[in-house]
């Protein structure tokens, strides 16, 4: 036995050298990933997409049809006050309503149908008590978001005031020196006659997390797959025999049981996807059934998250396997420190900076939080991001097996096998 005590490897700079690249980068990585997305998600916001309805029938206004609807979305349209942070869509009220009720828009402002007729029936009722105000309604949209759905309603707000300031200033142009004899409240109400009005644009029911637990959800089948591709990869070595299995005090270890790297990783995915449908269900279960979760069809999202659940794992499984030891910090940074900041869920992607726009195109979080978000929101339809969420899934498994398989299948060409200290022949002396 060596007369060395175990403390002195504290005096070796290698060991605090290595640990802390590792730790600082690490440190550094997550503070970029999570506190750099989200810093300043208004002066990244680039084309926002926004429904802006013009449902206004019009008046006849001395003899002449006149639609101050079309005026006002017409001037918001082609308004550069925004810049290019609001995309306006420009749709009638069903289209708003399916695109509200798909996520793909944050939000909308529309213009009644009576707008136009209530805003000229000011003139003529402006001087007996208190006149009918024309309405401009602001929708919001939580199921996509609410950082995206706040941000929306900023904009389309002040939108909506604008154009009650603008339409302000054509009645008092129209009524000339004769809106001078008007009572001080029928001047007021002429300079901004609009009264702006918010709903929410596709409302959802009580327990659903003020739409984040498409999110939260899609979060747990995520960290469901990495931390059990942990364990499972763990396991394996240690059914196989090439390490210890440390139980408390004691120490187990089974006979070797000689596996090349692909084979060992065949096994674990083979795990691992059959312990995925015991996950998937206890995850819903435990969501919908014993925190009240309001979800519906069930089946299909039992099997979205058993899938999820299962690729999210193989793909941890595939990082650990080709890159050993460090494959944890690696799987750590994929499934997690990138993915959050990058799911659409918090902050919509639209107020990213754009490298982090990069990183959401293919992030696992994003695509499942995607898919989730459709069947607990939006009626399961297909192009709410559901069949977006599973094309991503079948890809990120295809790859996973594809890298995974073709590395170790060059490390067992190679003959980089895993043999344990313990199965290699030591040195012996020849006796003189």
């Amino acid at each position: 036995m060596s007369g060395i005590h175990p403390f002195r490897v504290l005096r070796a700079k290698p060991l605090w050298i290595a640990n802390g690249v590792i730790t600082g980068v690490l440190a550094l990585l997550f503070t970029v990933f999570y506190v750099g997305a989200n810093i300043d998600p208004v002066d990244h916001m680039k084309n926002l997409p926004v429904g802006l309805v013009n449902a206004d029938k019009g008046a006849a206004v001395g003899g002449k049809q006149v639609n101050l609807g079309a005026q006002i979305s017409e001037s918001i349209a082609k308004s550069t006050m925004s810049g290019d942070k609001i995309d306006w869509k420009v749709m009638d009220e069903k289209e708003v309503k399916e695109e509200l009720g798909k996520g793909k828009l944050y939000g909308a402002l529309v213009v009644p149908h009576d707008f136009t007729s209530s805003t000229v029936a000011l003139t003529g009722t402006a001087t007996a008590g208190a006149p009918a105000r024309p309405t401009l309604t602001v929708l919001t949209n939580q199921s996509a978001g609410s950082v995206g759905s706040g941000l929306a309603r900023t904009a389309t707000t002040q939108a909506a005031e604008s154009a009650s300031l603008q339409v302000g200033r054509e009645l008092n142009a129209q009524g000339g020196a004769g809106q001078a004899k008007l009572p001080a409240a029928a001047r007021v109400l002429f300079a901004d006659p609009a009264a702006v009005t918010v709903k929410d644009g596709h409302p959802l029911d009580a327990h659903s997390g003020l739409g984040l637990t498409a999110f939260y959800y899609a979060l747990v089948l995520v960290v469901c797959g990495m931390l059990s591709a942990n364990v499972i990869s763990g396991q394996v070595d240690h059914a196989l025999g090439y390490t210890h299995n440390d139980m408390g005090p004691l120490r187990l270890h089974r006979p070797l049981i000689r596996a090349t790297r692909v084979q060992t990783l065949a096994i674990a995915g083979t795990l691992m996807a059959g312990l995925s449908l015991l996950m998937g269900t206890l995850v819903m279960a435990g969501a919908v059934g014993l925190m009240g979760m309001d979800a519906s069809h069930l089946p299909l999202l039992w099997l979205y998250s058993v899938c999820a659940i299962a690729v999210t794992g193989i793909g941890a499984l595939t990082l650990l396997a080709v890159f050993g030891t460090p494959g944890m910090l690696v799987v750590t940074l994929v499934f997690i420190g990138m993915a959050v900041p990058t799911a659409n869920a918090t902050t919509p992607l639209q107020a990213l900076p754009g490298f982090y726009r990069f990183l959401a195109e293919f992030e696992p979080l994003r695509q499942i939080t995607g898919g989730i978000r459709a069947i607990l929101y939006y009626d399961a339809q297909a192009d709410a991001g559901l069949t977006r969420g599973w094309l991503m899934m079948a890809v990120g498994l295809t790859l996973a097996a594809l890298f995974g398989f073709g590395v170790l299948g060059w490390y067992d060409r190679k003959g980089l096998h895993r043999i344990p200290a313990e199965a290699k022949p030591e040195k012996t002396t020849a006796p003189a």
